[in-house]
């Protein structure tokens, strides 16, 4: 037998290893590697690389290298993962995760500097790599080489290489830049909209020459910082002050053309004109001011005026997971669309950012990596310039054939640093994406940690905690958390009555009490907690097959008893003798997982519900809601789905079914997978024995109590129009929630928008009256909200304007 010591050393590493795969978050202390800068021989050839072209992301492209003061490329003879490994390495990043081959990246120009390279992959720089010698080559630029390093750099490398061009000391690096507030009216203001652009050189703070910038520098500046443009700044108080304190200048100046993503991707000028006296010739520091989108506006009501906004919402993102990341999604003739991702760049990413009241795009991501959408593919091959004000603008291909959701492109925009993560952490998990909810408030006049309330806490909530700390999705809520022992100094309360709508960006935005706390169970223990994810499901239903599908059925009372124990028919059919029969309006449900990670039920095998007369299991007893409303928003009619069997009915090519619940077996949708109710099952229906012919609304919810987390909530609605003349049933129109125009969505009268159109409370909430914090986005976020959640949906609508937007499901 192992001994005692050596028993828990292995059960140690065994427990550690399950949670190996989730990674770590950015920020989160690992050890890892510190940067040194190579010490090379006075023999070896100085080179500088970079990384052009066709990219989607600053960390890919065609490798370029600077030799004697001309940029070229690199041969794919002989090329390989080592030779890639050398050039990410020289560039900053941890690793190579691949390289390409036949000028995947755009054909470059110049001499073709390094041909049959044969690296070990430890080389401190290319030059260093056996090769036919530089600039020794029978290539063409057919055969320029690309490389896609890892997202991770290396600690310490400073993050800007390859400022480059038009200087002789080409190994001019920048450790960081930073916009840096002076005034003090910008000082208090966050996020950081004004002040000098300085960059750090050498591990001091410089600023830059003003004698040779220009409004194209200063676009890029603000773009890279999560600003969609510039503005013009009183250059008078700029100067006193400059009188006042003596600038410490840089050396060099900034060249961009003004569509750079960042200013990396920007040349550097010549050497500035410095003065005996160090001031540059125009005795200024460049000073920028940068025009805030308006979810970001960085004052309560003045700063919206000047904010930027959108003249038209032509486009929008879906299925990330934080501000500033999802599917591209473009308005079409009255329809949302996705894009195509050939072609798909940095620079049309860009272009939506700007559009969207952000900054430059940071990546560029096709493959439907964040999630599938569904509907028409509007554009395919979008070329644009980058001084578009909209996508729409761009020239593209309006063919869009052979393009499938699969190749749905994607963004993750700059947004400005708000500091919403200094307020919030999680404490006493096993590994950094969980744990213990501790935010930071105010009490008695300090700052102090503390918990929240977990009474009412939910799958909302979590979504924002996730999002707050850039840790992707929720994947659990909890309500107790006496398996992580968090701070003890922060056992107590701060906040209670949480109640989040989903989109806040941070948990301080979402209605809770004020500084008049109540909460029965305390907290320590029983405090709130989450686990994040990166990815999440995405469930959405096909409105074509309900159209398809739906039909009208007389059925005798006795052949319905089974429906009537799981109450799937109206309340009158408890006076139906057996023999009468109920009408029933039946159709199919076809529902996709079209997110990232498969839908599984919250609860597990050993809390389902056997239902002995259907002779099956409940995962969840509701699944879907069916409601026939009336034009005026009355509901006259409702059924609802449980979970009889959730499984793969039937999947993408390529993709094998994972779930089947015959003989107890797992339950759940895969990702690309669709599970299908037929029209002929027991409670796929709804009763309208007493329903009047006439034109109705006929509506469905799947995951209607949001139990489980889903990547987007507000496609999980789908609404048709209904007509009956009490002999026939037509349904037309039928369309998933957020997949038309506003002006097409109000000609379904009666009925709000999206997520809250259900009109129920959530269980367990408490009663009470909520503040929302005025720290909200938005105009009408930042007003003081009180809420009696003893009130009618229809009063709170009445109390709220802001209720009925899509953006804000504050009930349910």
């Amino acid at each position: 037998m192992l001994p005692t010591r050596c028993l828990v050393l292995v059960l140690l590493e065994l427990t550690l290893a399950q949670y190996e795969h989730l990674g770590y978050p950015p920020g989160y202390d690992t050890e890892q590697e510190l940067y040194s800068a190579p010490q090379l021989t006075p023999d070896t050839p100085r080179i500088q690389l970079r990384l052009s072209g066709d990219k989607r992301k600053h960390n890919e492209g065609r490798v370029e290298v600077y030799y004697k003061n001309e940029w070229g490329t690199v041969c794919d003879d002989d090329f390989n993962i080592h030779s890639a490994q050398v050039v990410c390495r020289e560039l900053g990043y941890l690793e190579a995760i691949s390289w390409s081959p036949s000028s995947k990246y755009g054909k470059g120009t110049g001499p073709i500097w390094f041909d049959n390279l044969h690296c070990t992959g430890k080389e401190k720089t290319l030059a260093l790599c056996p090769s036919n010698g530089i600039g020794v080559s029978d290539c063409k630029h057919s055969e320029d080489v690309g490389v896609v390093c890892s997202d991770k750099r290396i600690p310490g490398f400073r993050f800007i290489n390859s400022l480059p061009n038009h200087v002789e000391n080409i190994d001019i690096q920048v450790e960081d830049v930073r916009i840096r507030a002076i005034l003090s009216s910008y000082r208090k203001r966050i996020p950081v909209t004004e002040g000098y652009v300085e960059v750090k050189d050498g591990g001091k703070w410089k600023q830059i020459c003003n004698t040779d910038w220009s409004p194209l520098n200063a676009r890029v500046i603000c773009g890279m910082f999560g600003f969609p443009g510039e503005r013009k700044y009183n250059a008078r108080v700029y100067k006193m002050f400059a009188r006042r304190r003596k600038p410490s200048y840089w050396d060099y100046a900034v060249n961009c053309t003004g569509n750079e993503a960042h200013l990396s991707s920007c040349k550097l000028g010549q050497a500035s004109p410095l003065k005996s006296n160090v001031t540059c010739g125009g005795g200024l520091p460049v000073v920028v001011s940068c025009v805030a989108g308006r979810d970001f506006a960085p004052t309560p009501m003045t700063g919206f005026r000047k904010a930027f906004r959108q003249e038209q919402p032509l486009v929008r993102l879906r299925g990330g997971a934080i501000v500033g990341e999802g599917r591209v999604e473009v308005l079409k003739n009255g329809e949302w669309g996705t894009i195509c991702d050939d072609n798909w760049s940095l620079l049309s990413a860009t272009v939506v950012c700007r559009e969207l009241g952000l900054g430059t795009a940071k990546e560029a991501l096709s493959g439907g990596r964040l999630g599938q959408g569904m509907g028409p593919v509007h554009m395919n091959e979008v070329q644009c310039s980058g001084f578009e004000k909209s996508i729409t603008e761009c020239s593209f291909n309006k063919e869009s054939a052979g393009c499938s959701h699969e190749e749905d492109a994607a963004v993750r925009c700059n947004v400005p640093a708000m500091g919403f993560q200094q307020s919030l952490r999680l404490s006493g998990g096993r590994n950094p994406f969980e744990g213990r909810v501790e935010v930071l408030m105010e009490k008695n006049g300090s700052l102090v940690w503390g918990t929240v309330c977990s009474e009412g806490w939910g799958t909302m909530e979590a979504m924002v905690v996730c999002r707050q700390l850039g840790l992707g999705f929720a994947s659990n809520a909890f309500q107790e958390t006496w398996y992580w022992p968090g701070e003890v100094s922060a056992d107590s309360v701060v906040m209670s009555g949480v109640r989040c709508s989903g989109t806040e960006m941070s948990l301080n935005h979402c209605l809770h009490h004020g500084p008049h706390l109540s909460c029965s169970k305390g907290g320590g223990r029983n405090a709130a907690g989450v686990s994040c994810s990166e990815t999440a499901p995405d469930l959405v239903l096909n409105p074509q097959v309900v159209e398809q599908t739906t039909y009208m059925e007389d059925r005798p009372m006795f052949m319905l008893q089974c429906a009537y124990e799981e109450n799937c028919l109206s309340s009158t059919s408890s006076d139906t003798p057996a023999n009468s029969y109920r009408r029933l309006l039946r159709f199919s449900s076809q529902i996709h997982n079209n997110g990232q990670s498969d839908f599984r039920p919250k609860a597990g095998r050993h809390s389902w519900v056997w239902h002995d007369c259907h002779r099956h299991y409940h995962s969840m007893e509701v699944f879907t809601l069916y409601d026939l409303f009336t034009l005026n928003g009355t509901k006259v009619a409702e059924g609802h789905k449980a979970s009889f069997c959730l499984e793969d009915s039937e999947c993408d090519e390529g993709i094998e079914k994972r779930y089947e619940c015959a003989n107890f077996g797992e339950q759940g949708i895969t990702v690309g997978c669709w599970d299908t109710y037929r029209h002929d099952i027991d409670c796929q229906w709804i009763d309208i024995t007493d329903i009047k012919p006439g034109d109705y609304i006929f509506q469905i919810v799947i995951n209607p109590n949001y139990e489980v987390p889903e990547s987007d909530y507000s496609n999980n609605i789908m609404k048709c129009r209904c007509r009956y003349d009490g002999h026939r049933v037509w349904m037309y129109s039928c369309h998933n929630g957020g997949s038309l125009s506003t002006e097409t969505e109000q000609t379904f009268p009666g009925l709000l928008n999206n997520q809250i159109s259900v009109g129920t409370l959530r269980p367990g909430r408490a009663t009470g009256h909520l503040i929302s914090s005025t720290e909200t986005t938005g105009p009408d976020a930042r007003t003081w909200l009180r809420l009696n959640l003893n009130d009618s949906v229809s009063s709170l609508e009445a109390k709220s304007g802001f209720l009925q937007s899509s953006h804000q499901r504050l009930i349910h």
